[in-house]
């Protein structure tokens, strides 16, 4: 079963130096009908002012990715990183026993837009812990790059969670195709452009959820930037 949800139809927050769509019930948007999917909590889709940012703040027990898609994000926390997160860098933070970051955009004339993911881990009380890769576009093109996994596989992030994380660029006639344990959830959600998941189109913002389905395929890309997730029922 495949189900779509249109991007119109997330919440929305515009606190006016940040401006966020929220996939899943988050602070004041709050949907019962969408309150994670698997054992995915967050996906916000972040636009930050030049100039502004997230001041310190703390997290506990999650599994934190920022997936940058311009501009540049620059973080810091407890655990001593001071760092920057470009375009084609995966960042994962696991909170653990207790993490206080901040997150800014210094750039003075450009926009920092980023998704911001948490995955409910499966084991609680960990150290915190920082993770940092580049993910080449090479690698994405026309495939689906494994960039988050529980075991680092082929060089992803490692993430203390029950779920896998996969992304691609697709674009005319470049198509992926890959095998899903029917057991499990997938979520796909198209970053930007335009994409067929299993004959169905998405446009930038939309997102694919299934649920007992044994395959995967995408194709007829315009400029599609997409991420795929394979998750815990």
């Amino acid at each position: 079963m495949l189900t779509l949800r249109k991007s119109g139809e997330r919440g929305y927050a515009d606190h006016g130096w940040l401006k966020s769509f929220h996939s899943f019930s988050f602070a004041g948007y709050h949907d019962p009908k969408h309150m994670g999917f698997g054992n995915l909590r967050v996906i916000n889709e972040d636009r930050i002012a030049p100039g502004t940012g997230f001041g310190t703040h703390g997290h506990r027990d999650m599994e934190i990715i920022s997936y940058v898609l311009t501009g540049e994000l620059a973080h810091k926390d407890t655990l001593g990183n001071i760092k920057g997160i470009p375009p084609g860098d995966v960042q994962r933070m696991s909170a653990g026993t207790g993490v206080q970051h901040s997150e800014f955009n210094h750039a003075k004339d450009e926009t920092t837009h980023f998704l911001q993911i948490w995955i409910e881990p499966n084991v609680r009380g960990i150290p915190a812990s920082y993770e940092q890769k580049t993910f080449a576009e090479d690698a994405k093109r026309g495939s689906l790059r494994l960039v988050a996994s529980p075991d680092g596989a082929e060089g992803s992030v490692t993430i203390h969670a029950d779920a896998s994380l996969y992304a691609g660029l697709f674009d005319g006639a470049e198509t992926a195709s890959i095998t899903l344990n029917s057991s499990r959830k997938s979520y796909v959600h198209l970053v930007r452009g335009e994409l067929e998941v299993n004959g169905q189109k998405l446009v930038a913002g939309d997102a694919a959820l299934l649920q007992s389905e044994s395959a995967l395929t995408l194709g007829n890309g315009k400029a599609a930037e997409v991420l795929v997730f394979d998750l815990a029922a």
